[in-house]
């Protein structure tokens, strides 16, 4: 284990109180309304999941050969995508009235087993993808190396369901 200055355990911190506040920001948002318009924005958000799921794809396949360079550069972009995703959604669930899903039956079962799942999941995947990319900026590479699998399949988990409930619950929006 790798010893930390004053300074990465304080960074550390700011992490967990960053993987705190962020999900309990998007909870509060839910509850206030802002007079504004950003119903556009799932279907701009839906591709920018996409997108990251590319992007991640790509990272892994450059890492695994031996492109370090490149691999930092679509980390830093699938970052990148999903803060700007989560601005987006954030906005949009600051300003919209809920999308209630109307399918029914079993697809109406398999819709809200992959929207919970993917929430859940992305609650873990704040403090995973923050503690991943900390531990590569303070070259812990065998620390990085220990959970980036695990950040990676939980972060491509995330923006692949995140596109599958855009187009399942897209037919109902407004």
């Amino acid at each position: 284990m790798i010893n930390l200055t004053a300074n990465q355990k304080s960074i550390k911190k700011l992490i967990t109180v960053i993987s705190v506040l962020v999900p309990l920001l998007i909870v509060v948002l839910f509850q206030v309304k802002f007079d504004a318009n950003f119903s556009f924005l799932p279907h701009i958000y839906a591709v920018i999941n996409a997108l990251t799921a590319l992007v991640l794809i790509l990272a892994v396949y450059f890492i695994k050969n031996g492109n370090r360079k490149m691999h930092e550069l679509l980390v830093k972009i699938a970052f990148f995508l999903s803060v700007t995703f989560l601005v987006m959604y954030i906005l949009y669930h600051a300003t919209s009235e809920e999308t209630k899903f109307g399918g029914v039956g079993a697809v109406r079962y398999l819709y809200f087993f992959i929207l919970i799942t993917h929430i859940i999941s992305s609650i873990f995947l704040i403090p995973m993808v923050l503690h991943t990319y900390f531990r590569a900026f303070i070259n812990d590479i065998k620390g990085h190396k220990k959970i980036a699998p695990i950040t990676f399949i939980l972060w491509e988990y995330v923006a692949l369901t995140g596109v599958i409930v855009y187009l399942m619950i897209s037919p109902y929006y407004q």
